[in-house]
């Protein structure tokens, strides 16, 4: 197949990588203002360590948001999962090697409860995740007595500390974890399905795909990822702190939905959450080295997620209207049958 330059001048809008067009505004303002901070080889390393646990946790509320289900719950998931492997640890000294496959088996098992309320009970996924997200929160309270979590195993900290050709390991991880979901998401069927259901589940279940039955599956997925971030945050603090994990949702659901208008026009992707997490990443970087008050990183996430969703239904409806549009021209250059 050919490629045309219409085809290149689409992939090169702004509209299709409008996120690669910002990170070069971002990274052009903050090396003029501030260069003797921004550009040091330092910081961009700290960065793509930082972020990793936040792209975990994106690619967690990703998965079910493709069937459709919008998790509110993720950031109380990976805070509790946080505290338990850090309870599970410091509390009843469980080894390193059942507590890490513990940790996510659970993860699991919340997603599992939370799929089974949105699909059995027909509680909508907002409320249900609301809802968990409290009980969770709850949780985490109770295991910690709202206290943070210490005398953990040293070696635990390793975890997240060791280094692999000069990166860490939760950055390998996110690297595995994403190149797993994309491969799952556009390269087999239950990918499809997946997008199927997201796109229009009535019409999924009328061409026979089991719409609750890849729901559940994507919220089993997606509450394991958590875990899993979970208990890479203890491992990086080498503590269980109660107060950490709940920040995690913003930013997630901000990579996400912004993500969604990259590369794929609208559809939620895993390359374009993974571009979009970072972009962001570098924006609240630069303005902490320039000093800003910490309530800005809040302001930047809250309109970003705002412009984020607003983008993306805009070019769902967009793109809809544009095949309305094509239909429509078509039928206008039919040629009329002549009466008989």
């Amino acid at each position: 197949m050919s490629i045309t330059r219409a085809d290149v001048a689409h992939a090169l809008s702004f509209r299709n990588i409008s996120a690669l067009y910002i990170f070069a505004i971002l990274f052009i303002v903050f090396s003029l203002w501030i260069p003797e901070k921004f550009l040091q080889p330092g910081v961009w390393r700290s960065l793509l360590d930082a972020e990793a646990l936040t792209g975990i946790a994106a690619l967690a509320a990703l998965i079910p948001l493709t069937a459709g289900a919008l998790n509110l719950a993720i950031g109380a998931q990976v805070g509790f999962c946080a505290i338990l492997s850090a309870f599970l640890l410091g509390k009843i000294q469980m080894p390193i090697a059942l507590q890490l496959p513990a940790v996510i088996v659970v993860g699991g098992l919340i997603g599992l409860v939370t799929a089974l309320v949105i699909t059995r009970l027909k509680v909508e996924p907002i409320i249900a995740t609301l809802g968990m997200s409290s009980i969770l929160l709850a949780g985490m309270a109770w295991i910690s007595n709202s206290q943070q979590i210490l005398g953990l195993d040293p070696a635990y900290r390793e975890i997240a500390a060791a280094q692999f050709a000069g990166i860490t390991v939760p950055v390998w991880v996110l690297l595995a974890v994403a190149i797993v979901s994309w491969y799952v998401l556009e390269r087999t069927p239950a990918g499809r399905r997946l997008y199927a259901v997201g796109f229009n589940p009535e019409s999924a279940r009328l061409a026979g795909i089991g719409v609750e039955r890849l729901q559940l599956g994507s919220l089993v997925a997606g509450g394991a990822l958590a875990a899993l971030a979970g208990a890479l945050l203890t491992s990086r603090l080498n503590a269980g702190d109660p107060t950490v994990g709940p920040s995690f949702l913003l930013p997630a659901l901000t990579a996400v939905f912004l993500g969604s208008t990259q590369f794929k026009g609208g559809r939620f992707n895993v390359l374009g959450t993974i571009v979009a997490m970072y972009v962001l990443a570098v924006g609240i970087k630069g303005l902490q080295l320039a000093g800003s008050p910490r309530w800005v990183n809040d302001l930047f996430y809250g309109l970003s997620l705002l412009l984020a969703v607003a983008l993306s239904q805009w070019d769902k409806t967009s793109r809809r209207s544009s095949a309305i549009g094509r239909v429509v021209d078509g039928l206008k250059r039919k040629p009329k049958t002549p009466a008989s």
